[in-house]
């Protein structure tokens, strides 16, 4: 799976996101402009020491990115959207763009779209849900559409054994 973040504002979000990147083998694609540094301590503590285990790329603009991602399968997530993320087929290499904080995809994308963006349901008094929130529960449910394909399906305890 790709997480693609448009222009992210927040480093401790996008932080939360990598190391949940890490934890599913997602790469995760970052879209100038960034609100932030890409070596900034916030963004880094919110990952943890999983920052430098990322499989990450940055692009200039979703321009480039286009460019460099010509046959990605993309999904848009945004609250706007007529789909629910539930109701879709995500396929193992598919791409799923979330947008800024402040403003999410802009409206030119999601227009030229409207199948493929999803939503996540919610009460309609909440403008939208935290960003590493909403890529968690969104990839996982992408994950869970291809059997967590590579994943580690059991854990093991420290100190005692499962009868």
């Amino acid at each position: 799976m790709n997480i693609v973040l448009l222009e992210p504002e927040i480093p401790q979000n996008t932080g939360n996101i990598g190391r949940t990147c890490c934890a599913t083998g997602t790469k995760l694609h970052l879209i100038e402009p960034m609100g932030f540094r890409i070596n900034e301590k916030s963004l880094k503590r919110a990952g943890m020491d999983y920052w430098d285990d990322l499989d990450v790329a940055i692009y200039d603009s979703y321009n480039d990115f286009l460019e460099q991602n010509p046959n990605a399968k993309m999904w848009y997530a945004t609250t706007k959207a007529p789909n629910r993320y539930c109701d879709v087929s995500f396929g193992e290499n598919d791409y799923i763009m979330f947008g800024k904080e402040s403003a999410g995809i802009p409206e030119e994308i999601l227009v030229e779209n409207k199948d493929k963006c999803i939503r996540i349901p919610m009460n309609p008094e909440i403008r939208s849900l935290n960003l590493a929130n909403s890529v968690a529960i969104v990839l996982y449910e992408s994950l869970r559409q291809n059997d967590f394909t590579g994943m580690q399906m059991e854990g093991q305890l420290h100190r005692l054994h499962w009868k």
